[in-house]
């Protein structure tokens, strides 16, 4: 008899079967709850970049698009730390680069990649970029990744390579137009020398892609220096891509991050 049956017996344990659902973000009840929604889940993005320290400097920035006006972007201001990022700092631009709300600065690299991005592809809510340590050390390869883990494989076919400009800061609109037109309808870009850039449907689905890709080139120069990895098969691959590979299970990952932040650090709430 095993112990579970033992307790079984003496307990009673009658076994009840219920329906279990994820919680699923709730229709916004109008566009300017949507809007505020938005604008948390991006103070909340940045903050996480900053725990992991992703972010160095005053390189890197994350978008948004607006609700309503949908040639316009919250992003995070120039210069600001992003371990303490706040709804109420977030700076409003459109496609031209001009501030619409805000009285900070923007980095005109952000305008520059996100504009192109947001432009060329409607169905992108949020797109993510910083100058990641293994990011930009993969991107100097200019090779495409490799699916060496289970993890790697929701990048399955689902990621592009850009070869131009990657040395030079990225400060005409052209240029974004470029990596738009070469990241086509994947949901991230490998910027030789450079560094990596993600889009996603949400906030939280960009910003996970973000943090997995910088660990799968991590994963990627480890075992590449290491020896001769052996690659995931295509099928495996497409299994793992569907199975993980998905906006939503994106969105769904970056959800004990932000538990962590409500717990811990709510400020980005102000």
């Amino acid at each position: 008899m095993t112990d579970l049956q033992s307790r079984n017996d003496v307990g009673g344990f009658e076994p009840e079967y219920k329906d279990v659902s994820f919680p699923f973000p709730e229709p916004p009840a109008s566009i300017e709850e949507e809007r505020l929604y938005r604008k948390q889940r991006l103070a909340a993005g940045l903050r996480v970049l900053g725990r992991l320290r992703l972010a160095e400097g005053v390189a890197g920035h994350v978008t948004v698009r607006d609700p309503e006006h949908e040639d316009h972007f919250w992003v995070n201001p120039f210069g600001k730390n992003f371990k303490f990022m706040t709804v109420s700092d977030l700076v409003c631009v459109d496609h031209e680069g001009r501030v619409v709300i805000g009285d900070q600065p923007v980095n005109t690299a952000a305008f520059a990649i996100h504009s192109g991005l947001h432009k060329a592809r409607p169905d992108v809510m949020a797109a993510a970029h910083c100058h990641s340590m293994y990011g930009r050390t993969f991107s100097a390869m200019a090779q495409p990744l490799k699916m060496l883990t289970q993890d790697d494989t929701m990048f399955y076919d689902d990621i592009a390579l850009h070869s131009d400009g990657g040395g030079a800061v990225v400060l005409d609109p052209t240029d974004g137009d470029k990596l738009a037109a070469s990241l086509g309808d994947k949901k991230a870009l490998i910027h030789q020398n450079h560094g990596l850039i993600t889009v996603g449907g949400s906030v939280d689905a960009a910003i996970w892609w973000f943090v997995a890709l910088e660990r799968s080139c991590q994963t990627q120069l480890v075992a590449l220096a290491a020896g001769e990895p052996v690659e995931i098969s295509d099928e495996l691959a497409q299994a793992g891509h569907e199975q993980q590979g998905n906006d939503l299970a994106g969105w769904f990952q970056f959800q004990p991050w932000m538990e962590e932040l409500m717990r811990e650090d709510p400020g980005f709430l102000d």
